[in-house]
């Protein structure tokens, strides 16, 4: 599973609390990403034909390892992202139910029979693992994107070299582990840790080797581009999960009450360090202040101030910094300050802005940060309107108590998931996961994630003489 470089530089990870060093691990250099998908080939063949009930079973017993040793992760979550002990239970939880799930698609590699025009030839559509996959997973989730991006991949029969991230290696490395306890054959994941500055010259030479036939990526869109840009150039097909701006739409005739909890979580929750964050609270003008004051008295019940509560701290100094800034514009041009709004270090208030135009940076700007701007509406052609006037489409909620009426409107929504009447944060492994835009495309989960990382083939058998031109 992992090849420590015998000389060279050091990745060390920093605790974004007390800034001691919480991990050391060998920084790979070009030559050393290379022998790593040079291994993910060599262990192809073997793992490619493992039974479904082999691949089955040791990806269930991950699930059971990465439960077992679940304080394990919780700490280093805590200890390499300043993630609260409900995050880091929150990333086991899922990733136990991502392998599991994963597990049961080892059975699902289906084909189908196609009428074929020429006498007595049998047409079949065949699904069969494609090779090498190189998935790269971001830190905001380290366990559920981690295992997101190996499991179906490894479900599928395919080997996979994972680019670890370099603000959560300890915790990327026990994924990796995970698996080689479980069981996994030598090399088919192999874990690369790089320097931040190497980052990019080492995707560029994995996308590169012949034997990678995959990419996803999960990540800001920014660099969702880079690796698009990167994967076209060597003709590797991506699944990309980026960004969003997620607006979450109360209806005059909601629930204000659970559209409120619905905010609160989907705002605040990690510290808003999520692509399915509720950055927007578009509202029915004629509800509006009455929701604005529930959701400013459900902020009292909120832990803040240590990473054993709710709100922790963010990754660093710089994101709260850049969150704060984005704050400071909306106010300078008119926008209400009606909760939070302060940031200390790595520290930033939960903060509700109210009156957020057009012109401010933070309506359009992914802010990443624990801020929900709340922008009212006239009717439902308007609420409309706003929620898809943003470059991301990944995710989106619509309250209502009228639920005919909700679905009509999340139908006409440009993102790739929408939840009625309930957070924009969720997710489950079966569903099929993703955005449109500038969110990404393809799907991870479910059956939509087998057709992600299998190759559809065309075999035909010919029984008795065909008729040739020539």
């Amino acid at each position: 599973m992992r090849r420590n470089a015998q000389d060279g530089p050091f990745l060390e990870r920093k605790s974004p609390v007390s800034g001691l060093v919480v991990t050391r691990v060998h920084a790979a250099q070009v030559a050393d990403a290379r022998h790593a998908a040079n291994r993910a080939a060599a262990a192809f063949p073997k793992w490619s034909q493992t039974s479904p009930s082999g691949r089955r079973e040791i990806l269930n017993r991950a699930a059971q390892i990465l439960l077992d040793r679940r304080e394990e992760f919780i700490k280093k979550i805590n200890e390499e992202t300043g993630g609260t002990r409900a995050w880091g239970e929150l990333n086991c939880k899922l990733g136990v139910s991502i392998l599991r799930e994963a597990a049961a698609l080892t059975t699902q590699l289906s084909g189908e029979i196609i009428p074929a025009d020429r006498p007595g030839s049998l047409s079949l559509a065949m699904r069969q693992p494609c090779g090498v996959v190189l998935s790269l997973a971001p830190w905001n989730a380290p366990v559920v994107l981690s295992v997101r991006s190996l499991a179906t991949p490894l479900a599928c029969g395919n080997t996979v070299v994972f680019k670890a991230s370099e603000l959560c290696p300890g915790t990327h490395q026990l994924v990796g582990d995970v698996f080689a306890e479980a069981g996994l054959p030598d090399g088919a994941v192999a874990i690369v840790h790089n320097e931040e500055h190497h980052a990019s010259e080492i995707i560029e030479a994995l996308i590169a080797h012949p034997a990678v036939r995959r990419v996803n990526f999960t990540g800001s869109t920014r660099s969702g581009r880079m690796v698009a840009e990167m994967a076209a150039r060597h003709l590797k097909k991506p699944l990309l999960e980026l960004g969003g701006k997620a607006p979450l739409i109360v209806l005059a005739d909601a629930d204000l009450d659970e559209a409120v909890r619905a905010a609160a979580f989907g705002a605040f929750f990690n510290q808003g360090q999520l692509c399915m964050s509720t950055e927007r609270l578009l509202v029915d003008a004629a509800v509006a202040d009455l929701f604005l004051d529930k959701l400013t008295a459900e902020l009292q019940r909120v832990g803040f101030g240590d990473p054993a509560n709710t709100i922790g701290p963010m990754i660093s100094e710089q994101a709260a910094m850049r969150v704060k800034a984005l704050v400071d514009d909306a106010v300078s041009k008119g926008a209400r300050l009606v909760a939070g709004g302060t940031q200390q270090s790595i520290w930033m208030d939960a903060t509700i802005l109210d009156g957020v135009r057009p012109d401010m940076r933070i309506y359009y700007e992914e802010s990443f940060g624990p801020v929900a701007s709340l922008i009212r509406f006239a009717d439902v052609e308007e609420a409309i309107s706003i929620a898809n006037d943003t470059e991301y489409g990944l995710t989106a909620a619509v309250f209502s108590s009228d639920v005919t009426r909700a679905l009509s409107i999340a139908q006409r929504l440009e993102t790739g998931i929408c939840h009625i009447n309930s957070a924009t944060i969720h997710d489950e492994p079966q569903m099929p996961f993703g955005g449109v835009k500038s969110s990404g495309y393809g799907r991870f989960g479910g059956r939509a994630g087998i057709d992600e990382f299998t190759e559809l083939r065309w075999i035909t058998i010919q029984n008795g003489k065909p008729d040739y031109p020539i």
